[in-house]
């Protein structure tokens, strides 16, 4: 349980960084606006044609009484409307780093190289249409994921009780997660670990990943929160990156990262290349 307090530490470091890196945080905040711009659009859309779509959805209704029909409808529109913001969570950080691909992809560098104690950051050496390309196709297949969770979390939300308690709490974790996974793409795809490695390395300790990515999925539920936390959340997500393959941190201190000297030792079934 000691690293969900470390996963939420890295997610506070990493706000730090950026705050003490004005000029990183200024270009950091640019593909946050335009996607929210997108988003704040869809959402909008699904709030005006949410009714309509479920009248659409359930014709068999329409001979209910009153209030049966209102409530039934307007409890499918409600859970609808979750449903687009659930998935609006977890793929704004995929499009997001989309979008902002080079900007990121410094940010992330100028972190290794911050807290590296030979002041290096591993490179990448494909071009920018490979990486853009490496990075839309994995995030699809994350977005694919996440949807598959959130359908099955919208049918359990139907069960009485579990729907209304356990279920969100399984959503915020799941969510989490995924967040996680897209963030620390941006330094591990770097580092040559492919995707299906990725998974098995956040996998090993999941109670970490849920520590930093489960406040930073409850963040980005406050409207435009998830803009302004974005550069820090790249910076912090390179922090635990490192601490996942074990790579030596300068300025480590006792809440579970690297010190100077003792790295910490990485998963045993994961190498950079990611088999």
């Amino acid at each position: 349980m000691r690293d969900l307090g470390v996963g939420f530490r890295y997610l506070l470091k990493g706000q730090r960084w950026v705050a003490r890196h004005g000029k990183q945080y200024g270009f950091g905040l640019l593909p946050g606006l335009i996607t929210l711009v997108l988003y704040v659009a869809a959402l909008v859309g699904l709030v005006i044609g949410g009714p309509g779509f479920v009248g659409w959805a359930t014709p068999f209704a329409e001979d209910w009484s009153s209030p049966w029909l209102g409530l039934f409808r307007g409890l499918l529109t409600v859970l609808l409307f979750a449903l687009g913001l659930l998935l609006s969570v977890i793929t704004f950080t995929a499009v997001t780093l989309l979008i902002g691909q080079p900007f990121y992809e410094s940010l992330s560098e100028k972190v290794d190289r911050d807290v590296s104690p030979d002041g290096t950051a591993p490179e990448s050496d494909l071009p920018l249409w490979r990486e853009l390309w490496i990075s839309g196709r994995d995030s699809l297949r994350i977005v694919v994921r996440a949807l598959l969770w959130a359908v099955l979390l919208f049918a359990l939300g139907f069960v009485p009780f579990v729907g209304q308690t356990v279920v969100p709490v399984i959503g915020f974790m799941v969510t989490g997660f995924f967040l996680t996974e897209e963030l620390t793409a941006v330094a591990l795809q770097r580092r040559g670990v492919e995707l299906r490695a990725r998974l098995a390395l956040l996998r090993s300790r999941k109670t970490l990943v849920w520590g930093f990515g489960t406040p930073l999925g409850l963040a980005f539920l406050v409207p435009f929160v998830a803009v302004f936390l974005m550069p820090g959340a790249v910076a912090g997500a390179t922090l635990m990156a490192r601490d996942l393959l074990g790579e030596e941190t300068r300025g480590g201190d006792d809440d579970g990262a690297e010190t100077p000297g003792v790295p910490s030792q990485p998963s045993p079934s994961i190498s950079r290349d990611g088999h």
